[in-house]
């Protein structure tokens, strides 16, 4: 039962630490410096079976240090990795321990205490930050609470006195006590090798935008019951029997833990810290072990009503003239460029909007015999009843003369476009436009224009009024057909005058 409640406990600790990696992975384009060095220097204990106590030193017990290294690199501000290197020196005593002489079968009271003077160990642990995990960003920002768990190896030498004679009564000094996982010749002495997992709490500082200081409290779990070479009560001290072969006793495996001050200095370039949660990637580098990546992100720019007011002010392009959308004397020229805006109606103009006789402009093109490869361009208006599409005996004449120009000026073409007012829907009326413009057509073909592919025809129905269709008169101005006389060569563009709809 026990058994099946730890599953599920780190079942529900795998998600909850799945959703933390995901939600804090770093993907930014700020970078952020990633690693640093630590330095360890405290005190250790043993717990195994030659310890008379937990958390007090016992008889013959002296008080043993251990110095260490490690190479952190921070992955996301929860989860970590670091490379750890420990060399230190571990001893226990125990009074009463039930150990076999020679010959006897009943285990003998004895007094005695070990001593491991140098022993090296060398971890690969992953690291979580519960601070950031529980708390976010925001709260506890100068300090981080990281646990610890790893594999390793330690190599150790163990020597075994009577605590009454301080005779040595053995020592892992022999060929024998490599056969539990492998050895390593150092100094002269035969140092036995095993596996550790190391399980521990880190609470660390941030001094500065380089150090840290912190606290680390750790307990090596080691994989074997010979680091005080005592294996339970079926260990011989005086013959060796029982400890250097697989033995297991009923006692539990050895550990031995340590509470050490740690020092962390930080690499990377430009280093920078963050002042109260407030971050600025134009002063350098942060530490991805203290800052919030989120943090370095700009958050998108979400402009207020008086920011957007202000914005459009100063990209409002300049006013367009309204002469450019107006015609106020419907000769087809829009009065920003008519130099004659005042024309009477139905008159010939030129491109600048100067009225021009039609009939005499022919008269002096034959006179002074000018050459028919030139053309100016001229504009005109015929206007239509209502609802008909029928050509005026005024419109006649024009359109007369329109084609004796076309007939001597072959470079020239002509545009008819074609509207009416707004009096009907919107489908009768580009139709009814397009019946006048087609009217126009057959009109110029049939009074003898040699070539008729030099028409081009266009209608809008009532889209491009030129006047407002709220009087008589604007109603008139808008039931016309637009005559435009233009080189050949001149490219089509899109209608540019006409009164703008509201």
């Amino acid at each position: 039962m026990k058994k099946k409640k730890l599953y599920v406990v780190l079942s529900c600790l795998s998600l909850f630490a799945s959703n933390a990696f995901a939600q804090y992975t770093y993907e930014g384009n700020n970078k952020m410096n990633t690693w640093s060095v630590t330095g360890y220097g405290g005190i250790t204990r043993f717990f195994g079976d030659l310890s008379q106590y937990d958390f007090k030193r016992g008889e013959r017990e002296d008080i043993t240090g251990v110095w260490g290294l490690s190479l952190n690199k921070q992955i996301t501000p929860v989860f970590g990795a670091q490379l750890t290197v420990f060399n230190g020196s571990l001893t226990g005593s125990r009074r009463g321990y039930m150990s076999l002489a020679p010959g006897e079968t009943v285990p003998t009271s004895r007094d005695l205490y070990f001593k491991s003077p140098s022993f090296v160990q060398a971890t690969i642990d992953g690291t979580m930050n519960l601070n950031r995990l529980l708390f976010g960003f925001n709260k506890l920002r100068r300090w981080k609470f990281d646990a610890h768990a790893g594999f390793g190896v330690m190599y150790f030498h163990t020597d075994v006195y009577d605590m009454n004679t301080n005779e040595l009564i053995l020592s892992s000094n022999t060929e024998a006590s490599s056969t539990t996982a492998g050895s390593w010749d150092r100094n002269g002495t035969l140092y036995t090798r095993e596996y550790v997992i190391p399980l521990g709490l880190a609470i660390h500082y941030e001094l500065t935008k380089r150090f840290d200081i912190g606290v680390d409290f750790t307990i090596n779990h080691v994989n074997t019951e010979k680091l005080d070479l005592t294996a339970s009560d079926i260990t011989r001290h005086v013959t060796s029997q029982g400890i250097f072969g697989f033995y297991k006793g009923e006692s539990k495996q050895d550990k031995w833990g340590y509470g050490a001050i740690a020092l962390t200095y930080k690499l990377g370039r430009n280093a920078v810290r963050s002042k109260n949660g407030v971050y600025d990637i134009s002063q350098g580098r942060y530490h991805l072990r203290w800052a919030d990546p989120r943090a370095l992100v700009p958050p998108p720019y979400n402009p207020t009503m008086e920011d957007a007011d202000s914005i459009a002010k100063a990209n409002m392009p300049k006013p367009v003239d309204p002469r450019l959308y107006t015609d106020s004397d419907s000769d087809g020229v829009a009065d920003l460029f008519d130099k004659e805006p005042n024309t009477p109606a139905g008159s010939v103009v030129s491109g600048g909007g100067v009225a021009i006789d039609l009939d005499r402009y022919i008269r002096d093109a034959i006179r002074n015999n000018l050459p028919k490869d030139e053309c100016e361009a001229l504009f005109s208006n015929i206007e239509f009843d209502t609802d008909k599409a029928t050509i005026r005996s005024a419109s006649q004449t024009v359109l007369n003369q329109v084609v004796e120009l076309l007939n001597m000026r072959p470079n020239c073409r002509i545009v008819l476009v074609g509207h009416a007012d707004a009096r009907a829907g919107y489908s009768y009326n580009m139709a009814l436009s397009r019946r006048r413009v087609e009217a126009a057509k057959r009109f110029l073909v049939r009074s003898g224009l040699t070539d008729p592919s030099r028409i081009l025809i266009e209608h809008y129905g009532e889209y491009r009024p030129l006047a407002p269709n709220t009087s008589a008169e604007g109603l008139q101005a808008n039931r016309r057909v637009e005559i435009k006389i233009e080189p050949m060569n001149t490219l089509r563009s899109t209608y540019p005058a006409g009164y703008r709809q509201n």
